[in-house]
């Protein structure tokens, strides 16, 4: 089944799933704002800070921001900026209207995302840092949970083999709870577990290359892959160990 991008969109999927998710604001784009993004894309010369175009979206940015103390996690419909030296370094946080368009602006992957037309609005959330070893991948077929994998995949969370079959189950549970207003029957779900066992809902994307796989692959057979897959912990070798040159 071709994949709908448009309905994979924060905008889009917000609307029925606000209370699995992040608080969320949006700020709509002129086409002009749109165009300067892209401009990048095409080995344009970014656009300038004090623009008029950068100075009207920084200050819609400004009063969207206010509404969130602390720092702000900025992207676009379709991705993040996760391209950036901000992204790399604090994760995407942060606190001046000013930089988070600058960082949109700087991102080859949101200039790629305005050309082919996939953006249509900022996307602004209070930033929250989040443990690597809870977030995971939701593999979703007509409707059903088929499988969920360890997203981040650096290495084995020890801490993930005591919890691996509850984290499961409250996963299973979400699904069969919102399957009805899912953007997609074949979707892929990232999400993130807190400390006190609630699943937030990060992005949706296509069921199917070029979405990553992760621990698993698209050639599996989905109707008897139901479990959580995890990284391995590291084979342990006891006895004497010889070795030659």
């Amino acid at each position: 089944m071709a994949c709908e991008k448009s309905a994979l969109t924060i905008p889009e999927w917000y609307r029925s799933l606000d209370a699995y998710t992040f608080d969320t604001r949006f700020v709509k784009l002129s086409p002009e704002a749109v165009a300067a993004l892209a401009a990048g894309a095409d080995g344009g010369e970014k656009i300038s800070m004090d623009s008029d175009i950068s100075q009207a979206v920084i200050a819609e940015l400004r009063k969207v921001m206010a509404e969130f103390p602390g720092n702000c996690f900025v992207s676009v419909d379709s991705c993040a900026p996760t391209d950036t030296e901000r992204f790399r370094n604090k994760g995407g946080a942060v606190y001046s209207a000013k930089s988070a368009w600058y960082y949109l602006v700087e991102s080859e992957k949101v200039a790629q995302a305005a050309a082919a037309g996939d953006v249509k609005y900022i996307c602004v959330r209070p930033y929250r840092h989040i443990s690597k070893a809870r977030e995971f991948r939701l593999f979703i077929r007509d409707g059903k949970l088929r499988a969920m994998s360890q997203y981040n995949l650096i290495r084995h969370f020890r801490r993930l083999e005591g919890v691996r079959k509850r984290y499961w189950r409250l996963a299973e549970e979400l699904v069969s709870s919102i399957g009805w207003r899912l953007p997609a029957q074949d979707v892929v779900m990232d999400i993130y577990i807190t400390g006190k066992k609630e699943i937030i809902i990060i992005d949706f994307n296509c069921w199917g290359a070029p979405t990553d796989p992760l621990l698993l692959s698209w050639d599996a057979d989905w109707d008897n892959v139901a479990e959580m897959h995890i990284i391995p912990a590291p084979t342990k070798i006891s006895g004497s160990v010889k070795v030659s040159f």
